[in-house]
């Protein structure tokens, strides 16, 4: 796992981070209790100003609910929130925010179904 700045990270109570995973800190990120965020995956909460001459920093927070599940090498861009229990497929890449309870994936990723969890 590589953090930017450490002190930009927050994570929950037994919450899981995979490796290779980047966490790109130059905003916040949050990663709830019971989370996963599985080997390979990118949060990235910094991105270029394509409209400044000096291609100027801008840094937004990430935040991944509880009980989330980002899988293998999903990619996650600046000020997205990725609601408690939503499950993000393999490979996907989320550059809007995603709801509560919900499977997605694709590139870019898309509510596919509900969640339901059992016991």
């Amino acid at each position: 796992m590589k953090i930017t700045y450490p002190w930009k990270l927050t994570i929950g109570d037994y919450a899981w981070v995979g490796d290779d995973v980047n966490l790109y800190t130059l905003g916040d990120i949050t990663i709830g209790a019971h989370a996963v965020v599985s080997q390979k995956s990118y949060l990235c909460t910094g991105s270029h100003d394509h409209t400044s001459a000096h291609f100027d920093i801008n840094a937004t927070p990430i935040v991944i609910g509880d009980k989330c599940w980002l899988a293998t090498d999903v990619f996650v861009a600046p000020g997205v929130s990725v609601g408690d229990g939503t499950v993000v497929g393999a490979r996907s890449s989320v550059f809007k925010s995603l709801p509560a309870n919900k499977v997605c994936r694709g590139n870019p990723a898309v509510v596919i179904r509900e969640r339901v969890e059992t016991d």
